[in-house]
């Protein structure tokens, strides 16, 4: 049975302010490191998503009683790999350009989804929907342009990794819905798709000549953390509620990340975010509004 408003409306909230921390972890975790690499990135994303899966393992009891339909573990798995393509590319992204261009072009993530649920589902978005998600891509490119950080040493192949990284993030979702709908819960499928992210993520780290052992204790202690608050809690929760309604709404919501996030790090580490990013946060909160208002239409 479909959740009320409420609920989904709650649960994405709890979503958006889990994924929030992200930054802010990621933050104190290559502090404690003592360094900051592209390596050091992918162990943090591996580490990261090894801790999830771990932490579900009692959701695989579930398996026994699934009633799962044709295709729902090709789903899951494929969702998984689409994941940890999402971080691979993401992340290394930020080392060839910077970070305002990065954090714009892997937010188009409601472009992509709205296009492939279009040609895939046949979920035509309505134009008030579309104008929706033109407006809040808009707030999000006005709040990265306050990021005055320098063009990076390889733009254009970090501009395509990022790209690439929106469209995985896409795909991810939209196969996480799909195996949902073919027989999945939540908590077995979270524990499936992750597993498989870690496993390949794990692989990536040695192409850096970068370990996954050696750092100080606070250091696993905040990619502890990274794995309950923005994996756990975070992901899950968009995953879940993708279930029930438009995944377009859904990673248009994951637009917020940037606002909560300046919220957390003004909180924590004193940084006021600037009158761009404040102008910005209007701007894309109404294209949120307009996209949902739309896709009640």
């Amino acid at each position: 049975m479909r959740p009320g408003n409420l609920t989904l409306a709650l649960v994405l909230g709890a979503g958006v302010l889990a994924i929030s921390f992200g930054s802010v972890l990621v933050r104190l975790a290559t502090g404690a490191a003592g360094f900051e690499s592209p390596g050091l990135s992918l162990v943090i994303s591996a580490l990261r998503l090894t801790a999830a899966s771990l932490l579900l393992l009692p959701a695989w009891r579930a398996l026994q009683g699934a009633r799962l339909g044709r295709g729902a573990w090709a789903y899951a798995v494929l969702a998984g790999v689409f994941l940890a393509v999402h971080f691979a590319t993401w992340i290394t992204s930020i080392s060839f350009t910077s970070i305002a261009v990065s954090t714009t072009l892997v937010n188009t993530n409601p472009i992509w989804v709205a296009l492939i649920a279009w040609l895939w589902l046949r979920q035509r978005p309505s134009g008030l929907t579309l104008a929706g998600i033109a407006v809040a891509f808009a707030g999000g490119v006005v709040i990265a342009l306050g990021d005055s950080s320098n063009p990076g040493s390889n733009p254009t192949l970090g501009n395509l990794l990022a790209l690439l990284g929106a469209l995985a993030a896409s795909c991810y979702f939209l196969l996480g819905r799909e195996a949902q709908h073919r027989g999945f819960g939540i908590g077995l499928y979270a524990a499936v798709a992750y597993s498989t992210a870690a496993v390949v993520l794990l692989t990536l780290p040695p192409l850096f000549q970068t370990g996954l052992t050696g750092y100080p204790p606070m250091f696993y202690v905040w990619v502890l953390l990274m794995a309950l608050i923005p994996q756990l809690v975070g992901h899950t929760s968009f995953n879940w509620a993708v279930r029930w309604i438009s995944p377009v709404i859904v990673t248009l919501v994951i637009l917020l990340e940037p606002i909560g996030a300046s919220l957390l790090a003004f909180a924590l580490f004193g940084e006021l975010p600037g009158p761009q990013v404040l102008a910005g946060a209007v701007v894309m909160l109404a294209g949120v509004v307009l996209a949902v208002l739309g896709n009640r239409s």
